[in-house]
């Protein structure tokens, strides 16, 4: 189908092409011109010169006498190539050259500098600014203002009162070339006063654009000290008029004008390798043409027939992946997820009698009021998760997916088919899902109202200060027993995405471990799962997992150990603003606890420091952090192990408050030096 679609816009490119078609002669008495004579276009002084401006030495043979330039009169630019870094140039009357410092072809206007004014601290102005009268170029309207210069000034003849101050008038402090009187400068046009022309030996006027330096007292106060040299640096705009004259007729056909060295108009020349007496005539309509435009419209039809085809196709196929989508959520409620019924892939392991209840459409979107914006909670890993109310009163979330693509579908019912199967106080409850006739595909959740880990951490309830240190431990511990449980039913689910934003807490802030969608079943041997390609959240993924494409239940571990770090920090996993090498938490927590800098890492507000027993007790979780954070994944512990290491800590300062006495494990030297555990606890209960 690509392929077709391809075909026809190639296909219609080339109708539209040929119905181009080319112009024609429309005079038979047009005279020949020898357009090789004068450049399409050069650059000069990383300017791109082209019609109407051409080179100074360049014109056109027309009938193989008349000699005619190859723009528009007066815009002959000299390129200055002798040295390293050419220069542009235009000479104005007078013989002035003036250096071209950009040119502007869509608004038709040229930017020019005064040549002699690019050396020196003060240069001097020795002339006015002349316009040839054969050529196209005028001072633009507006942006432009002028600068006065009065040299040479003696007042004991003419003037018998004292120099007017500034703003009039600007002294010009600069030694050297400007004669034995005074000499100054005006940001206005002539003299303020009659007797200073009379004054003064000699009076220029010079263009500038117009800019702050004229209605700012400060940049005017350097005017004088030589500040005028960097105004008269930015030069001036002329502009020129293309509608003005035969020149509109011409080149509106396609042609460009010709004018003979008096500055004549010599005729129109076309791309035929003709000249005409006013434009290059209208096209004709050739036969060739006719069969161009039927081409064209042929083409037309059919990419219209095939976009017809194209949708049609796409709406049936969408079709039959939300029939197949469904029909593979029926069969997960009876045998296992759709992987699992192939037995090619390690998401195998019995899925069986799963009793899960099946909503009605219409029954969810009235519980969230028509799926409203007002309801939305977030958004999830695949889908957008409204808050709702059922009919029996219960409050629920409702995750809705984005679209049936084929990925987002097997995520979808990999989710539904683990969460059916999955009894825990620390795991979301999952209610159920819509059924296989249903017109999307929605999972039910118990609803958990305090919002994530991640919210109260760095989010926006992080100014609440509502989980104090004692708080954040309970929270690692029920976090790590919810990992526990997974990685211990038969068969285990490693979850793949443990983080901070997937760890809920209720109104008495117990964890709610949620969002399975990237979840795996494993089996017991302990065989590793290997992927096409990572999957996980950026901070979080394990380091191993992302290099080795090898997943297992310590890829889990990893990605606790950076919430770990987070609860300690109160710091985001991922964060640009910081360093290069601490851009990632994960880093920056094992670099701090390998230097002994923890106490840059935790969270000040916590009590760090000032409390002995929270100090030794995030001291602890620290430690453990540093364990899970191992590159190597046999170097983490089991999460188990994390889980009585958590609990030994927690009931450790239960204790301390009670007898103040806490036992401290042994730090490790470096990343990989063994670790003696410190599990306080018989074996967990699940």
């Amino acid at each position: 189908m690509p392929l077709l679609i391809l075909l026809c816009v190639l296909l219609l490119a080339a109708g539209l092409e040929l119905a181009r078609g080319y112009p024609t002669a429309g005079a038979g008495d047009a005279r020949a011109y020898n357009s090789s004579m004068c450049q399409g276009s050069f650059a000069c002084g990383g300017l791109n010169i082209h019609y109407p401006f051409y080179l100074s030495n360049e014109s056109m043979v027309v009938d193989g006498v008349s000699q005619s330039y190859c723009g528009y009169p007066g815009m002959a630019v000299r390129c200055d190539d002798s040295r390293a870094n050419a220069t542009a140039t235009l000479r104005l009357a007078g013989g002035t050259n003036y250096t071209v410092l950009g040119i502007d072809y869509d608004n038709h206007t040229i930017t020019l500098a005064d040549a002699d004014v690019s050396n020196g601290v003060c240069p001097m102005v020795r002339h006015n600014v002349n316009i040839p009268r054969e050529a196209w170029l005028n001072f633009t309207p507006t942006g432009n203002s002028t600068i006065s210069f009065f040299l040479d000034c003696s007042f004991t003849t003419y003037v018998t009162v004292a120099p007017l101050p500034p703003p009039e008038l600007v002294p010009i402090n600069c030694t050297g070339g400007f004669g034995r009187g005074r000499s100054f400068l005006a940001t206005q046009l002539g003299a303020p006063d009659g007797n200073w022309a009379r004054a003064c030996k000699e009076v220029y006027v010079a263009p500038v654009q117009t800019g702050e330096w004229l209605t700012s007292p400060e940049s005017r106060g350097r005017l004088g000290s030589g500040g005028y040299r960097e105004v008269l640096r930015r030069g001036f705009r002329l502009s020129w008029d293309p509608s003005a004259g035969p020149c509109f007729k011409c080149e509106l056909s396609g042609g460009r004008c010709s004018y003979d060295q008096p500055g004549g108009f010599l005729g129109c020349l076309c791309s035929d390798g003709r000249v005409r007496s006013m434009d290059c005539g209208p096209k004709k309509t050739s036969k060739n043409a006719i069969i161009a435009v039927g081409c064209y419209a042929a083409a037309l039809v059919l990419f219209v027939l095939l976009l017809v085809v194209s949708f049609l196709y796409v709406r049936k196929r969408r079709q039959h992946k939300m029939t197949s989508s469904s029909r593979l959520l029926k069969y997960s409620n009876s045998g296992g997820t759709p992987r699992s019924r192939g037995g090619s892939d390690l998401d195998s392991g019995g899925v069986h009698n799963l009793q899960t209840h099946h909503f009605a459409y219409e029954e969810l979107e009235e519980a969230t009021g028509g799926f409203s914006d007002t309801r939305e909670l977030g958004d999830g890993g695949f889908g957008t998760v409204y808050k709702g109310q059922l009919r029996d009163g219960r409050m629920v979330a409702v995750k809705r997916l984005y679209n049936n693509g084929s990925r987002h579908v097997e995520q979808f019912l990999n989710e539904a088919a683990i969460l059916s199967r999955l009894r825990h106080p620390n795991l979301v409850t999952f209610y159920g899902c819509t059924s296989s006739r249903s017109r999307e595909l929605l999972l039910v959740y118990e609803y958990v109202p305090n919002g994530t880990v991640a919210d109260h951490l760095q989010g926006h309830r992080a100014a609440e200060r509502a989980l104090p240190w004692p708080l954040r431990l309970n929270v690692a511990v029920e976090a790590a027993a919810a990992l526990a449980y997974l990685h211990a039913i038969d068969p285990p689910v490693v979850h793949r995405d443990v983080k901070t934003t997937n760890i809920l807490l209720d109104a008495d802030f117990h964890v709610k471990v949620a969002d399975f969608g990237l979840s795996r079943l494993f089996p017991l041997d302990g065989a590793t799962h290997v992927s096409t390609a990572p999957q996980g959240t950026p901070g979080y993924v394990d380091p191993e997992y992302h290099q080795c494409y090898q997943l297992t239940d310590r890829s889990d571990v990893y990605s606790f150990g950076v919430v770990l770090a987070e609860l300690i920090s109160s710091k985001p996993a991922v964060d640009v603003t910081r360093d290069r090498d601490e851009i990632n938490l994960a880093s920056m927590a094992v670099g701090r606890i390998q230097r002994s800098e923890l106490d840059q890492l935790v969270d000040a507000e916590l009590g760090y420091g000032s409390d002995e027993a929270t100090t030794r007790a995030i001291t602890m979780v620290a430690e453990l952090a540093f364990r899970c954070l191992q590159q190597n994944s046999e170097m983490r512990p089991p999460i188990r192990e994390v889980l009585d290491g958590l609990r030994g800590i927690q009931e450790g300062g239960a204790k301390a408050k009670k007898y103040d006495v806490v036992v401290v494990p042994r730090s490790p030297n470096t990343v990989h030096a063994p670790w003696d555990s410190m599990s306080t606890t018989p074996s967990i209960s699940l």
